[in-house]
């Protein structure tokens, strides 16, 4: 007889987490890809000289940045996913994906308006 044991359910957690967040970050990752395209369209002639090699890598890295935030998703979906509230959170959890993904948003334009555009030559 198979009895399940605790990391059974712990990997069937994570399993579904997976299953329902990585595709969402593609769309996650294309809202914030399209509010840096607004941004350079929107402000073009001001934002020419600042597209070098140089700051292609550092848009790299505040894109990791970026994903590794979205991560954060999967420290409440698991253990939510192993409590009682289990039914109602898979019917709510893309409320947490879509306040991270307005939040990473608000954050993306702040960043762009407050710490980038001022200092572009």
């Amino acid at each position: 007889m198979f009895v399940a044991s605790e990391g059974d359910g712990v990997r069937e957690a994570v399993r579904q987490a997976i299953r329902y967040w990585e595709p969402r970050r593609l769309i996650y990752n294309l809202l914030l890809a399209a509010v840096v395209a607004v941004w350079l369209v929107a402000t073009w002639p001001h934002f020419r000289n600042a597209l070098t090699l140089e700051s292609l890598g550092i848009m790299s890295v505040l894109a990791l940045a970026a994903n590794a935030c979205y991560c954060a998703a999967y420290f409440v979906d698991i253990p939510m996913q192993r409590s009682s509230f289990e039914v109602n959170w898979r019917r709510l959890r893309w409320v947490l994906w879509l306040l991270g993904t307005i939040l990473a948003i608000a954050f993306e334009n702040y960043w762009i308006a407050d710490e980038i555009y001022p200092f572009v030559n």
